[in-house]
């Protein structure tokens, strides 16, 4: 199949086997065309080689040169002047060659017309010779235009594709410095205070740093390495909080499960309950994360209380909510349901994704 495959992107790049298909095929499909009224294969074979080196001409001036360089330039008027000549000098020569090369061959008894006869007589030349001398002109033009949109709809389709491809790179890139900027505050605070669990949370950064640098840099992961992440990440909060901070975090699903998600789709909710709703301020705090996973659909609901801080609108909000927003339009368009419920003292984001597509 391979090699099949090969083969015929082979012929499709190569425009003199192309184009050499192209005339045959056509010849031949016009001359058993044409034969089939009369019953004579031969006559209609002579006719289409001997009108067949003004059909070529035709073809390609019209194609490659007053098209492309009168008519897209916008030079309509000398466009129109060649056209016409052309269309008169071809069907002409055409013409010609039936009179002085077919016909002596397949008539016993006509009176063969003049070079003078056969150029002076226009109307005939226009409305005979004409059709058919430019029937493979237009077939030609017909399968450019196609070609052509249809390349433009496929370069299209993948400056789109990278267009998506780099901005998930940008946001997947905003999220870590911004998780990261978030910890080594606390961090640093941890350290002016000589704490011992400093040291533990450098380990826990370490292992969650991993995660984003090589384990994050594939389209979809297996759901559990998300899942693996918020738990990291709450073990993490839990060190620089201690006993003080009420999480509960409840988790149905299997980890042999097959279901993929994009990389930092949960993580962003799950960061912004712990920065917007402790903040700086642990007292009455409370996180309740609730993830659903089954065959078809992802559901996860994420609640948290307000720190006072927050509840006097002096947290500014930050890009995780618009980086969620963005990649799950990005990744999943049409396939989720985002709702966020913003109280004075409580924030709750419910997300259900539909595994399926």
């Amino acid at each position: 199949m391979d090699k099949r495959r090969i083969f015929i992107d082979y012929i499709l790049q190569n425009r003199v086997i192309t184009h050499f298909l192209f005339w045959c095929s056509f010849f031949f499909m016009f001359t058993i065309l044409s034969s089939l009224n009369t019953g004579s294969f031969s006559e209609h074979r002579f006719n289409y080689l001997a009108m067949l080196p003004s059909q070529i001409a035709a073809a390609y001036l019209l194609n490659y040169y007053q098209i492309p360089k009168l008519l897209f330039k916008k030079h309509y008027l000398v466009f129109g002047v060649s056209v016409i000549f052309s269309i008169y000098v071809f069907s002409a020569l055409a013409r010609i060659g039936i009179v002085y090369i077919v016909e002596p061959f397949v008539r016993e008894d006509f009176s063969q017309e003049t070079i003078a006869e056969i150029l002076s007589d226009s109307a005939y030349l226009f409305s005979v010779y004409f059709p058919g001398v430019y029937v493979y002109a237009f077939l030609m033009l017909m399968i450019k235009a196609f070609k052509s949109r249809f390349e433009e709809k496929h370069k299209i389709e993948v400056l789109k594709k990278e267009k998506v491809a780099n901005e998930l790179k940008f946001l997947k890139a905003q999220i870590q410095p911004h998780f990261l900027f978030n910890t080594l505050n606390s961090l640093y605070a941890l350290t002016l205070a000589k704490s011992d669990i400093a040291p533990k949370v450098v380990i826990k950064l370490s292992e969650l740093l991993d995660f984003m640098l090589y384990q994050s840099n594939e389209k979809e992961i297996p759901i559990h390495k998300e899942v693996e992440l918020i738990e990291d990440f709450i073990s993490l909060e839990k060190l620089r909080y201690g006993d003080n901070l009420n999480i509960i975090f409840n988790y149905k699903g299997s980890e042999n499960s097959n279901n993929q998600i994009a990389p930092f789709t949960l993580f962003p909710i799950v960061e912004n309950a712990f920065k917007h709703g402790i903040g700086g301020n642990i007292e009455d705090g409370e996180i309740v994360i609730d993830l659903v996973v089954n065959k078809e659909t992802l559901y996860v609901e994420v609640f948290n209380k307000k720190a006072k801080t927050a509840k006097k609108n002096t947290v500014k909000k930050g890009i995780g909510n618009y980086n969620l927003k963005r990649q799950l339009e990005l990744n999943y368009p049409n396939e989720y349901q985002l709702e966020v419920e913003d109280l004075d003292d409580s924030y709750l984001v419910k997300l259900h994704i539909d595994l399926k597509g």
